[in-house]
């Protein structure tokens, strides 16, 4: 099966389990988006932030920078939505154009500073680290440079057209204090300044603050509940839940919190997903229609065998970023953790990628109910702004 498109994210596949629902149409970009006024700029300045950083945050959220405009960095990755899309109706996230559609579920930008570069890890003999679900992008400028050019998602022809817009940004200014006078000349380096900007605001404790109730507790100033307490000794137990084989729990050796990831990758075996409109998009821009399927990691590093894995994301602020994995095929955690429970000994659709399952870590854990309603209480402490005392 022919790739489509490398720089898109997400796939599809035929009836799932009854415990999926339909997906609704989620809000459309608005095609009157307005560009930021002078006071929202200094709104902005006025945040504890360097100037590189909140010329960064200026260019995440401005609107005028898609195609036609209307849709902005913060579009698919709202604060309020953990850095996610926060119009979750659908498993991929709609374009600037509202006919289109990405072919992944968005990742969560949150803790995204902390992904190291895509590398084979000669000792343990895989891969690790690296931006998107297959990896690709090796910083977070590099990646910064992706949705604005997409044509599922910001849809600029060129980069040309997103600078024309930043020269007659309200921030014009700002941008040219920070990169110099001549910074907007030539649009091939300013669009490289914009990444650069929105990677150093990706960089910055909004999308790092390390203060979700788990958090808390590790530091000793709340407790958990019993229910959360037994989620996370299942969720560690090797012989039971053993998710933390992969997303690490505990903080590191130098003390630093735990970013529930350990920037590897995996084929779990997880369905296609027959919810996602990319698939029926026009043949210029999917020219596989519904017999697409997303290869992840193999073609990024041209290894066949690795068709199918995807980068093992970080679970902090998880119960914010619904639909799940790479597609978007599970709409709940609680779904999520079904599927690795029961994958092998229950008629859960067949796998995207059927080579190189992973059929040691998951598929038959054996656990109960009550155990996975627990993993998920476990889950839910991992969003981050909790208050000491709010229970």
């Amino acid at each position: 099966m022919r790739q489509v498109f490398p720089f898109l994210e997400v796939p599809l596949t035929a009836a799932l389990m009854p415990v999926l629902v339909l997906g609704c149409q989620a809000p459309e970009p608005s095609s009157e988006a307005e560009p930021m006024t002078a006071d929202q700029v200094s709104s902005v300045e006025a945040l504890d932030l360097g100037p590189k950083e909140a010329l960064g945050k200026l260019l995440f959220f401005d609107p005028m920078l898609s195609t036609p405009p209307g849709q902005s960095c913060s579009h698919c990755h709202a604060p309020a939505s953990g850095f996610g899309d926060p119009n979750q109706q659908l498993p991929v996230s709609r374009g600037a154009h509202p006919d289109r559609f990405g072919n992944r579920n968005d990742m969560t930008a949150s803790y995204a500073a902390h992904i190291p570069p895509l590398a084979f890890d000669e000792e343990e003999g895989l891969w690790v680290g690296g931006l998107f679900w297959d990896g690709r992008a090796a910083s977070l400028t590099e990646q910064a440079k992706g949705p604005p050019l997409n044509p599922l998602e910001m849809a600029n022809p060129d980069a040309e057209a997103v600078v024309s817009s930043i020269r007659e940004a309200a921030y014009r200014g700002q941008f040219l204090a920070v990169y110099g006078a001549d910074a907007l000349s030539d649009a091939d380096q300013a669009f490289e300044h914009m990444a650069d900007a929105i990677a150093a605001y990706e960089m910055t404790r909004e999308f790092s603050p390390f203060d979700s109730k788990y958090d808390l507790y590790l530091a000793g100033e709340v407790e958990l509940t019993q229910s959360e307490m037994e989620g996370l000794a299942l969720f560690e137990a090797e012989d039971k839940g053993n998710c933390a084989a992969c997303h690490l729990s505990a903080p590191g050796p130098d003390g630093s919190p735990p970013l529930f990831t350990d920037f590897t990758y995996d084929n779990l075996g997880t369905p296609k997903n027959p919810e996602n409109p990319f698939y029926f998009l026009p043949p210029e821009l999917n020219p596989d229609g519904v017999d697409y399927v997303d290869l992840g990691l193999g073609p990024v590093v041209g290894d066949p065998t690795l068709n199918g894995f995807f980068r093992v994301p970080t679970l902090r602020n998880v119960e914010l970023t619904p639909p799940y994995m790479h597609n978007g095929v599970f709409h709940t955690l609680y779904q999520v953790v079904s599927f690795y429970n029961s994958r092998d000994v229950a008629p859960w659709p067949a796998p995207e990628v059927h080579t190189n399952v992973n059929r040691d870590e998951l598929g038959d854990l054996g656990l109960t109910p009550e155990e996975m309603e627990a993993i998920v209480a476990f889950m839910l402490t991992l969003t981050d702004g909790y208050q000491a005392g709010a229970g």
